[in-house]
C-alpha cells in the first residue's frame, strides 16, 4: 500500500523509531563504518550510523572522506548488500550423526527472525524484490529465505546524491523509492534546519507512525524532497543503454568482444558477491574421519568460478570469455525469460568492486553498438 500522507522529524524523532522498532523485537540492521567502509551491521541508535561521512566511487575505486555537515544518510552504497541477511553467504542444511539405532538426520531449524533494515536505498528495494521473485516467486519455495523475508521491516532512504558508477535512473529503481517499502526518508539538510521527510508505505509503517507523533509535512517539504531526488538522478555518472540490449547480447554469443573482455577479467568473483541480486550457489557435503557425523551446507558461488559449470567430466564453460558471457547474458537478457526483469538494478557495485574497473555499462554500450554494425565508444 502506499499513502499520500507526509511527515517531519528530525534526528530525535528517529531515535524515537529505532527505539519502536527494538520494541517490537526487531535486530535493527544498517549502515556504520568499519574497515574502511560502509558496511550493513547491527545498530543500537543514530550515532552508529556513518554521521558525517561519504562515500567516493569509481570504476576499481572506493574511498571514505568526510563531509560537511552531517548527514546520517550522506553516502551512497558500500560493498556489501542486504542479501547477507536474507540470503546468508553460508548455511548448514543439516547434521547426520551415527547412533546405536542408526543414522540421524537432523535438520537445521529455519530461523525465525525480526529484522529492521535501515536505510535501504531505492535500487537495494528493487534488488530485494527481484530476490524475492527468485527464491519465493515461483513453484518452488526458498522456506528459509521466506521466512527471514516475512520478518523484515524496511526504512528506505531515497537517494539525494549519486556516485560516479550510479545508474539506477536508466534502469527506472531509483534514485526515488517506488514501493516495497515500509518507510521511507528524505533527509533535508539546509543552513536553516536537518530534517527527515518520512512517508508511510505499507499498513505497518502507517500503524508505526500512528504511535510517534512526528507533525505533517508541508508542500515545500515535499517539494524539497522531490528536488533532492531529481537532482540525485541528474548526478548519476552512468546509463545503461536498455533499448534492445537484450536481443544485441544474445545474437552475439561468438563475438571477439567476450575473449577482449577476458583478457582483463580475473574471474575474481567480486562483481558477484557484491552484487545484491545474484544467486549462485552450490551445496557441499563434508564428514569426519570417524564417519560418524556428516553435515551439508549451502554456500555462496559465482558463475565466474571454473568449478561452478562443471557437468560430469568437465567444465562446460572452461575460459574467462565463456564466463563473462554467461554473467552479462543472464545478467541483462535471460534474465528476463525467468524473472520478467532485468537482473540489473543499477547500484553500480560491480564497477566500483571491480579490481581491474571492468564498468558493465560501458562493455553493454558496445555489444549494442557492434549489433547495430556503429562504431563502439
Amino acid at each position: 500500500m502506499a499513502s499520500a500522507a507526509a511527515y517531519l522529524t528530525d534526528r530525535e524523532g528517529l531515535d524515537r523509531l529505532f527505539a519502536a522498532l527494538r520494541d517490537e523485537g526487531r535486530t535493527l540492521v544498517g549502515p556504520r563504518l568499519a574497515d574502511g567502509a560502509i558496511v550493513y551491521d547491527r545498530l543500537a541508535t543514530t550515532a552508529d550510523l556513518p554521521v558525517g561521512w561519504t562515500d567516493e566511487q569509481d570504476a576499481g575505486q572506493y574511498r571514505l572522506r568526510r563531509r560537511d555537515d552531517q548527514a546520517l544518510f550522506g553516502y551512497v552504497v558500500g560493498p556489501q548488500s542486504w542479501k547477507k541477511f536474507l540470503f546468508p553467504a553460508e548455511t548448514r542444511l543439516w547434521r547426520a550423526e551415527r547412533t546405536d539405532k542408526g543414522i540421524e538426520f537432523l535438520p537445521t531449524p529455519i530461523p525465525e527472525q525480526r529484522h529492521a533494515f535501515i536505510g535501504v536505498r531505492p535500487c537495494e528495494l528493487a534488488a530485494i524484490g527481484i530476490q524475492d521473485r527468485v527464491f519465493t516467486g515461483g513453484p518452488y519455495v526458498d522456506e528459509r529465505y521466506a521466512s527471514l523475508r516475512a520478518g523484515v521491516f524496511i526504512v528506505a532512504v531515497n537517494c539525494a546524491e549519486a556516485a560516479a558508477t550510479c545508474f539506477c535512473p536508466s534502469m527506472d529503481t531509483g534514485p526515488r523509492s517506488r514501493g516495497g517499502h515500509d518507510l521511507a526518508l528524505t533527509e533535508l539538510i539546509s543552513d536553516e534546519r536537518h530534517v527527515f521527510l518520512v512517508e508511510p508505505g505499507s499498513a505497518a509503517g502507517e500503524a508505526l507512525l500512528e504511535t510517534l507523533g512526528f507533525a505533517p509535512a508541508e508542500a515545500h517539504d515535499r517539494a524539497e524532497s522531490q528536488a533532492a531526488s531529481a537532482r540525485a538522478a541528474e548526478q548519476a555518472g552512468r546509463s545503461m543503454p536498455v533499448e534492445g540490449l537484450r536481443e544485441a547480447l544474445l545474437t552475439q554469443p561468438d563475438s571477439p568482444l567476450w575473449d577482449e573482455i577476458a583478457e582483463r577479467c580475473l574471474s575474481c568473483a567480486n562483481c558477484t558477491l557484491a552484487c545484491p541480486t545474484c544467486f549462485c550457489h552450490t551445496i557441499e557435503d563434508s564428514g569426519d574421519l570417524s564417519g560418524d557425523h556428516a553435515e551439508r551446507w549451502q554456500r555462496w558461488d559465482s558463475c565466474f568460478t571454473r568449478e561452478f559449470s562443471y557437468v560430469h567430466g568437465g567444465a562446460i564453460r572452461p575460459s574467462s570469455g565463456s564466463r563473462y558471457r554467461q554473467w552479462l547474458t543472464h545478467k541483462l537478457a535471460t534474465w528476463w525469460d525467468q524473472f520478467d526483469s532485468s537482473g540489473c538494478v543499477g547500484c553500480g557495485r560491480c564497477i566500483t568492486w571491480c579490481p581491474v574497473g571492468i564498468d558493465i555499462t560501458r562493455e553493454a554500450a558496445r555489444f549494442q553498438a557492434t549489433a547495430r554494425k556503429e562504431p563502439a565508444t
